[in-house]
């Protein structure tokens, strides 16, 4: 056969962006909350308060 044919196709669909389920943002949001006054209490505790 020949090379010289022109072979329509559909292009491929793009993959929709990936959706991040609302309890995995509320969950990152309370450990970054927790890891902030967990790291607070640990600098006064080291730095004596006031």
């Amino acid at each position: 056969m020949s090379d010289n044919v022109i072979k329509f196709k559909r292009p491929p669909k793009p993959k929709p962006p990936r959706q991040t389920p609302p309890w995995v943002k509320r969950l990152l949001v309370a450990l970054a909350v927790a890891a902030f006054f967990v790291a607070a209490y640990v600098y006064f505790s080291l730095m004596g308060g006031a």
